[in-house]
């Protein structure tokens, strides 16, 4: 009976501690709930608008701030970050680039799609300074004197093209490399006959205006008439002719006088 009383009691005291711990956290939520229900509630977005630092107004006309209150802007559309954080625009501000292939103002003008400019042999309708020029040149290739042209061919950007590239060294020099001899009177010899052929006026009223001999420079080369051919033949071989007719024009040495009479190229090739 003694023990059996004894179990009893041990088992009654954890029921009792169960039920005054469950009457306590009753109580303590009852209190929280009240407490709750008294104070004002704040939706998500108002507790968000709390947190964040209020705006600095920076006075009018002041264009100086207080070092961290300036909030940096977003990049503009269009621009990518440097390495320092600056923007960098990318828009192509470099020179429009010339036309390749267009071989410039020195470059054969013959277009069969377009009707060919007249010949003129006659130097009569040729401006004065134009004409002027002609005959200086003429006269220095008569002299045998390489030395006389160069005057004519002149210094610094006003000189005479003498090529395609560019040149190094003497202008004279450089002519006496293009001739088959040592003193330069091929070469003479080859610039006076391109001169003593028909010429062409080009690309009249623009700045690209010139007079060019020979006229092949600006005829396609197999339209030209029977008595055209022994023309060209008197400054090309007939080998050279075949090639040229492959090439699409004619390509030897001419000679461009622009309308102010400089000269302004005398060149081979393309």
């Amino acid at each position: 009976m003694e023990r059996q009383g004894v179990r009893f009691s041990m088992s009654g005291r954890p029921r009792g501690l169960i039920l005054s711990i469950w009457i306590a956290a009753s109580c303590c939520a009852v209190a929280l709930a009240i407490y709750l229900a008294s104070t004002p509630a704040y939706a998500l977005s108002e507790i968000q608008r709390e947190d964040l630092p209020s705006p600095v107004t920076q006075p009018a006309g002041d264009d100086t701030a207080a070092p961290g209150t300036m909030v940096p802007m977003p990049d503009p559309i269009g621009t990518k970050p440097s390495e320092d954080n600056r923007p960098t625009d990318d828009t192509d501000k470099s020179e429009p680039q010339a036309p390749t292939g267009s071989g410039g103002i020195t470059s054969p003008h013959a277009d069969p799609d377009q009707p060919p400019p007249p010949v003129v042999y006659d130097l009569g309708p040729l401006p004065e300074p134009v004409k002027r020029m002609h005959g200086l040149i003429i006269e220095a290739c008569k002299s045998g004197d390489i030395e006389k042209l160069r005057p004519l061919i002149g210094s610094g950007d006003s000189m005479t093209q003498l090529s395609l590239g560019d040149i190094d060294g003497d202008p004279i020099t450089f002519l006496k490399g293009l001739s088959g001899d040592s003193d330069g009177q091929e070469i003479l010899a080859i610039l006076e006959e391109v001169l003593s052929a028909g010429y062409v006026h080009v690309d009249t009223g623009t700045p690209q205006e010139l007079y060019v001999w020979p006229y092949f420079f600006a005829l396609p080369l197999d339209k030209l008439e029977p008595r055209q051919r022994v023309e060209l033949f008197k400054l090309v071989t007939a080998s050279d002719y075949d090639d040229m007719k492959q090439f699409g024009a004619y390509i030897f040495y001419r000679v461009g006088i622009t309308p102010t009479g400089q000269w302004l190229f005398f060149v081979a090739g393309d």
